[in-house]
C-alpha cells in the first residue's frame, strides 16, 4: 500500500500539467510518444544487462501496448474534450471494472471487494458530479476508452507475476512493457500526428518530468505495488487519485473546488479502503 499511495502523489500532479500546458497546445500523439520513449531508455540499462525469457518479454510487451500505450491514447484525446476536474471524475468507475475483470478471471466473485469499489465511485462522484460540460457524453466515453485499458493492464500484471514470473526482480524485465508501449504509439504518431511541437522550454520539461518521472518511475511503482495487495485494495486506490488530483489542481492552480464534496468524497474513499483491509481473505492475492 505506501508504494501505491507514493504513486497517487506522484499522479496527482499528472492530470493538471497536462490540463493546463500541453492540452491543446501540443500534439497529443506526440506528447505520448515523448513519455513512453523516455520511460523506456529509462529501463533500456537492465534489460541490456539482464536477459528475460521470451514468453515473458512477450507478455510484458502486451500489457504494456494495453495499459500505457492505448490507455494514453484515449486518455490524451480526453484533454480535448474535457476540463481537468471532468477527466477525474470519469476515472470513477475503473475499480469496478479492476474488481469484476480480476474476479471473471479468476472464477470467483468477492462481493465485499464489489461493494467497497462501489463505495470508491460513489465518494468519487460526490466530489465532482457537477457541472460538466455539453461534450460529457463524447468525453465520457473516451475516458472510459483508458479506464479499461487501464484496469485490464493491472489485472493482467498482477495475475502475470503471481501465477508465471513470482520471485524475478520486476525492474530487471520491465522495459519490455515500455517497448511494447512504443509498438502502439509509434504507429499512431506517424498515422495521426500533427505538426504542434513545444514552443516553450517549460513544456519540454515537463514532458521530460512526465516521461521519466510520472511513466518511468510512476507505472513501474504502481505495477509493482499491484501485486503486493489484494485486487480489492487496488480497485479502490484508482480512485484516490481523484482526490489528490483536485486538491492538486485546487491549491496550485486555484481552480474552483467544493471543500466540503472534497473532504466528504476522501472520507467515504477512506472507508472503501478501511472496508478493504477488514475483509481481507485468509490467503490474499498478491505476489511478492
Amino acid at each position: 500500500m505506501p508504494i501505491l499511495w507514493g504513486v497517487t502523489l506522484l499522479w496527482a500532479f499528472s492530470f493538471s500539467l497536462i490540463g493546463v500546458y500541453l492540452a491543446g497546445q501540443v500534439d497529443s500523439y506526440f506528447a505520448v510518444l515523448t513519455r513512453v520513449l523516455l520511460a523506456t531508455l529509462l529501463f533500456v540499462p537492465w534489460l541490456i544487462r539482464h536477459h528475460t525469457p521470451r514468453p515473458l518479454a512477450l507478455r510484458l510487451m502486451a500489457i504494456g501496448a494495453l495499459q500505457l500505450g492505448c490507455m494514453y491514447l484515449f486518455y490524451y484525446q480526453s484533454f480535448l474534450l474535457l476540463s481537468v476536474p471532468e477527466v477525474l471524475i470519469f476515472t470513477i468507475f475503473t475499480p469496478l471494472y479492476i474488481t469484476l475483470l480480476y474476479d471473471l478471471l479468476e472464477r470467483r466473485f468477492h462481493v465485499r471487494f464489489l461493494l467497497s469499489s462501489l463505495l470508491a465511485v460513489a465518494g468519487a462522484a460526490l466530489i465532482r458530479w457537477n457541472d460538466l460540460s455539453e461534450q460529457f457524453w463524447q468525453g465520457f466515453l473516451v475516458v472510459q476508452g483508458a479506464n479499461l485499458c487501464f484496469a485490464s493492464g493491472q489485472v493482467f500484471y498482477k495475475r502475470l507475476i503471481g501465477q508465471q514470473a513470482a520471485g524475478t526482480r520486476q525492474h530487471q524485465h520491465f522495459g519490455w512493457f515500455y517497448l511494447g508501449a512504443l509498438c502502439v504509439v509509434i504507429p499512431a504518431w506517424l498515422l495521426l500526428g500533427g505538426d504542434r511541437y513545444p514552443q516553450q522550454l517549460q513544456q519540454w520539461l515537463i514532458l521530460l518530468w512526465l516521461g521519466l518521472v510520472a511513466s518511468g518511475a510512476g507505472y513501474f511503482l504502481w505495477n509493482l505495488g499491484a501485486t503486493r495487495v489484494s485486487s480489492g485494495q487496488l480497485a479502490v486506490m484508482n480512485d484516490a487519485l481523484i482526490p489528490a488530483g483536485l486538491l492538486v489542481n485546487l491549491l496550485i492552480w486555484n481552480h474552483d473546488t467544493d471543500l466540503t464534496r472534497l473532504a466528504a468524497g476522501s472520507a467515504i474513499i477512506l472507508s472503501a479502503l478501511w472496508l478493504n483491509r477488514r475483509w481481507q481473505p485468509v490467503h490474499p492475492d498478491t505476489a511478492e
